[in-house]
């Protein structure tokens, strides 16, 4: 059943995207509500999944990469509804919910069975560590996403209010993600160190993180001291989300250390 539950999520936001494609080529406005409808129905079922296996563990279900890629699209998706509601953002659907559909796919593709927990992850900063780099990722995909419809829509010709807004808010999710990878860092010092007695070792995870983190930590500079806006920030968010999927799938596949456990 709970694979099912999965299963059907990953084909709902499938449906929510070609459904999403169609109403982008044939203008139709009925087309982009069934979108919307099929998507808060793939969430909701990403919730469901996440809680189901949540209380079958007896743990948060964040300890390994099929868990935290399933909570990663729950995020994006989280924060696209949350968009959609408040800024009236439908136009971020023709490329957010492709972003869904694959991180959910990647997590597909990953071993599922539910494990205890390894003793070094039998900690009090479990959830803050890794909630927090849930919603970091999510936001800095979401900013990735606002970058490429900023690219399309000025190639289009809009409007220069618009195009504004966009890039402010692609700005405000970068903030977001960036205080919330910060989290990560500082929590996981402090956790690396009740674990393994050293507050930072230079393990790859660690080491991509912080490399993350100055990449976005750049964008923030040249944003409030240069004054940087518009495409080349709009490039700069998509170019960054490279460093993030590296952080993400690079590290425990090309690399091993510490973190290889998810």
């Amino acid at each position: 059943m709970l694979n099912g539950i999965f299963f059907a999520a990953l084909a709902a936001y499938f449906a929510a995207t070609l459904l999403q494609f169609a109403a982008a080529a044939f203008k139709k406005k009925a087309l982009e509500q069934g979108a919307w409808v099929l998507c808060l129905l793939a969430f909701a079922l990403n919730s469901a999944y996440l809680a189901a296996r949540g209380v079958i563990a007896g743990r948060l279900p964040l300890s390994n990469q099929f868990e935290f890629s399933t909570a990663f699209a729950w995020g994006v998706a989280l924060m696209y509804i949350v968009l959609r509601l408040r800024m009236k953002a439908g136009w971020m659907g023709v490329i957010a919910l492709p972003c869904m559909f694959l991180v959910l796919s990647y997590a597909a593709l990953q071993p599922k069975e539910i494990s205890e927990l390894m003793p070094a992850l039998r900690s009090a900063w479990f959830g803050l560590h890794i909630g927090s780099a849930v919603f970091s990722y999510a936001a800095f995909a979401i900013a990735g996403c606002v970058g490429v419809m900023y690219l399309v829509r000025e190639r289009k010709g809009e409007e220069a209010g618009r195009l504004l807004q966009m890039d402010y808010l692609s700005y405000r999710l970068i903030a977001f993600g960036f205080l919330m990878l910060t989290v990560v860092i500082l929590s996981g010092c402090v956790w690396a160190e009740q674990a393994w007695s050293s507050f930072w070792s230079w393990d790859p995870k660690e080491t991509w993180a912080l490399i993350t983190w100055i990449f976005y930590a750049i964008y923030l500079h040249q944003r409030l001291r240069k004054n940087w806006q518009g495409k080349r920030m709009a490039w700069y968010a998509i170019i960054a989300v490279g460093f993030v999927i590296f952080t993400f799938i690079g590290v425990n596949t090309l690399l091993s250390g510490l973190h290889s456990y998810g």
